[in-house]
């Protein structure tokens, strides 16, 4: 077990990042990480915080903020990498000058262009939560040949997703839900249409998501729909999402799967870019239901509400109706329940 400190010094909108590209035997090799070390003998993280910073940089620490800690799980590396707590820091203040490191290229580093260096996934949950300001933080992160497969954000485990091939099929390699969205990688996803038959045609169901949601607030939604976990399947979670989102327990012979849908968007949400290419399996579940004896997961769902299917499908293309549907998903549902 290993005790660490990482530094992030910010000038000009811009981090001192270190590329290791020296060291033979180094667990973050050709990677660029901030600057930082493990603790010696007596110190505390503030001591083991500015000899580092010194040793590697030259400059001395004026102004800091403690930003969280980070708990590593590895399967590379050394005995004391495999296990070691990191204590981040973000620094804006400092005296002296730069000079060179002996592991690595020192370089000030634009923020913007930050993601496009070589990065370890975890570093760039971190990065985001620090930029953020968020409250001090506990992130624990997990590797297993370089992956991260599992993070645990403040004692909550965050969603990882299969990432797909171009053929829809999972390649092996799972992904954190917020990096799978910054980066569009293919990923699956269930989209369940509530359905009633009417005299003029249909009804369709639709919520009206979260004010909270991190994508399209406030915005109307089909039904129910969700991401599909790594290692789950299609089916079990469409009936998940739906008793989860509605309170609606739904036998397997209900839900009939009318398609798979290929959705891309790319849109901005609190400042932060949102490319999302979702592969669909469409279920239409056609059992009775009463509005007012629905269970509404309140995190999600805001209010739904009944609307004919050519009603809606008018007000989606003169824009009365703020959505987020797929119109040539809406399409087809049309054609699968006339």
């Amino acid at each position: 077990m290993g005790f660490t400190t990482l530094c992030y010094i910010e000038k000009d909108d811009s981090y001192l990042m270190l590329h290791r590209i020296v060291k033979k035997n180094d667990v973050n090799k050709d990677k660029w990480i901030g600057v930082g070390g493990h603790f010696e003998h007596g110190e505390s993280p503030e001591d083991c915080l500015f000899r580092e910073v010194k040793e590697e940089t030259g400059l001395i620490l004026t102004s800091f903020r403690f930003c969280g800690i980070v708990t590593f799980l590895s399967d590379m590396g050394t005995p004391r990498e495999a296990w070691e707590y990191m204590c981040l820091y973000h620094a804006d203040g400092f005296e002296g000058d730069l000079k060179e490191c002996d592991e690595g290229t020192l370089e000030w580093v634009k923020k913007e262009d930050i993601l496009n260096l070589e990065l370890w996934e975890g570093d760039r949950l971190f990065l985001r939560y620090m930029e953020e300001k968020r409250s001090f933080f506990s992130l624990k992160l997990e590797y297993i040949q370089g992956n991260l497969i599992s993070a645990c954000l403040d004692g909550k485990d965050l969603e990882f997703f299969d990432v797909l091939d171009e053929k829809g099929n999972p390649t092996g390699r799972i992904k954190e839900r917020s990096l799978v969205h910054e980066d569009g990688d293919s990923h699956r996803t269930v989209h369940i249409w509530v359905v009633r038959e009417t005299e003029k045609g249909f009804d369709v169901l639709l919520q009206k998501r979260s004010a909270d949601k991190d994508s399209f607030p406030g915005c109307y939604d089909i039904s129910s729909a969700g991401h599909v976990a790594a290692g789950d399947e299609y089916l079990e979670t469409a009936e998940r999402e739906l008793e989860e989102e509605l309170g609606i327990c739904a036998k397997e012979e209900e839900l009939h799967q009318i398609g798979i849908h290929d959705g891309i968007v790319k849109d901005v949400f609190y400042g932060r870019e949102f490319f999302n290419h979702e592969i669909s399996a469409v279920y239409v579940y056609k059992e009775p239901v009463m509005i007012d004896e629905l269970s509404l997961q309140k995190e999600e769902v805001e209010s739904v509400m009944w609307m004919d299917y050519e009603d809606c499908k008018k007000k989606m293309k003169t824009g009365e109706l703020k959505h987020c549907i797929f119109e040539d998903e809406f399409q087809m549902l049309g054609k699968k329940c006339f």
